[in-house]
């Protein structure tokens, strides 16, 4: 029985349904910040296209070479990933035309990350994509969560996303996120290509740190320069800097297996449950 459980949450981790319960997350708690009702159709969109896009980068190339040999449980996400990829097809059909325009760049964004096509003078590797391109990761990764989870509910909803709360909104998710995969690239520090220059390559693990430390503080201290000023935000917000804060200051290259893929992700549906509460 523990065993049948360990494979369901195995699988549950494998197959980006937790990463795309995290964006999920964020993008209700947009709405919540901006005062606009529960969206299902994009809310729902962004769950299955976050599960396609992650599965899509993470298998592309392992389905694209062994298809025939493939693993019985890379089978399974793949069917997986199909149903999630049809469900994401449905909810479409009920977005805005503005809003599919816009998801546009973030999917192509998305599929340059994973598919091969820069010229052979910017290689890094063999990937030859943007994923290879030295320190370019994090700064993508981090600008399409924060895209997607500030931008596209708002836009759905017909908000003018040029208002000064929405610009500050869309910083702090920036920074926030980029401090989430920190821990991320602390873990993987003895697996990464060089060439990629991750910030725990380039400026050891105790100045990443510091660095994602400061950046909370930024974090924090943008929910002062909105407009309006909600205490139920502003606690929300500061318990989520000290979780994130202490997450960052524990994370090692050797951390259990579920420390950032479980943990660490928790934290945006966490961040969740806090501003559910506090209403």
């Amino acid at each position: 029985m523990v065993r049948l459980l360990k494979n369901i949450f195995d699988f549950y981790l494998n197959a980006s349904i937790h990463v795309a319960l995290a964006v999920y997350a964020l993008s209700w708690i947009t709405l919540k910040e901006f005062g606009l009702l529960y969206d299902d159709s994009v809310l729902y969109f962004i769950f299955y296209a976050t599960i396609t896009g992650y599965n899509f980068i993470k298998y592309f190339g392992l389905a694209k070479f062994h298809h025939r040999s493939l693993a019985r449980w890379l089978k399974v996400i793949q069917i997986f990933s199909a149903i999630c990829f049809v469900l994401m097809c449905f909810y479409a059909f009920q977005l805005s035309t503005k809003t599919l325009w816009y998801l546009s760049v973030f999917g192509i964004v998305t599929f340059l990350y994973a598919i091969p096509f820069l010229p052979k003078k910017i290689f890094l590797d063999d990937q030859k994509n943007l994923r290879s391109i030295s320190g370019l990761k994090i700064y993508i990764i981090s600008l399409v969560w924060a895209g997607v989870s500030v931008l596209i509910p708002l836009i759905n909803a017909d908000y003018d996303i040029l208002k000064q709360e929405v610009i500050i909104t869309l910083i702090q998710r920036f920074l926030l996120i980029m401090v989430l995969m920190l821990p991320f690239e602390i873990r993987d520090l003895n697996f990464d290509s060089l060439k990629l220059a991750t910030l725990p390559q380039r400026i050891g693990i105790k100045n990443t740190k510091t660095i994602g430390l400061l950046l909370l503080v930024f974090f924090f201290i943008l929910e002062f320069l909105k407009p309006e000023f909600h205490v139920n935000e502003v606690v929300a917000v500061l318990l989520i800097f000290f979780l994130t804060a202490l997450f960052l200051i524990f994370s090692k290259t050797n951390q259990n297996r579920y420390y950032s893929a479980f943990w660490v992700e928790s934290i945006p549906v966490l961040w969740l449950v806090i501003v559910l509460v506090l209403g």
